[in-house]
């Protein structure tokens, strides 16, 4: 059960490799062809890359990351993930706040993303935080006994 106090003590804190673990941990059952830790410390070396965790309770608990990507003036979402429980509690609207303040101390003017059409929670969310539809990729994501669904390209002036 979740503790409605919990929600009012949430940190969002910045990410590194010593964060790859708990990462992976967190994004396998959120997603059909999940990170490693292989591949999250490889993202997450990376010098453009812009990572944080949001956490929870006492002890803190990790409950969703965002990672993201900046090169020139340009900011990419990468992959953002909160633990099903924790869904809906405006903790992934933190996360892609947190992204975006990011970017803009580092002189990116858009923060990119894409996402799946099917993705109705998702695409609400980015709505609401004023991202706008740039694109689309038809048959982006082709998933193992499910017909190809497209990517929605959304972007946000920072």
């Amino acid at each position: 059960m979740i503790e409605v106090d919990a929600l009012k003590h949430v940190s969002i804190l910045w990410a590194g490799t010593d964060h790859a673990e708990e990462l992976a941990r967190l994004h396998a059952p959120l997603f059909g062809s999940a990170w490693d830790v292989a591949s999250l410390m490889q993202r997450l070396s990376n010098p453009g890359c812009t990572a944080f965790v949001a956490r929870v309770g006492q002890p803190p608990q990790t409950v969703g990351f965002i990672v993201g990507q900046l090169a020139a003036d340009e900011a990419e979402i990468l992959t953002l993930g909160v633990s099903k429980e924790w869904q809906r509690r405006g903790i992934g609207r933190r996360l892609v706040e947190a992204l975006g303040r990011a970017a803009g101390k580092a002189e990116a003017r858009r923060l990119y993303l894409e996402v799946a059409a099917g993705n109705a929670a998702a695409l609400a969310l980015y709505k609401r935080l004023g991202f706008e539809e740039c694109g689309r990729r038809k048959g982006y994501y082709v998933r193992q006994g499910a017909a190809a669904e497209d990517a929605v390209n959304l972007s946000l002036a920072l």
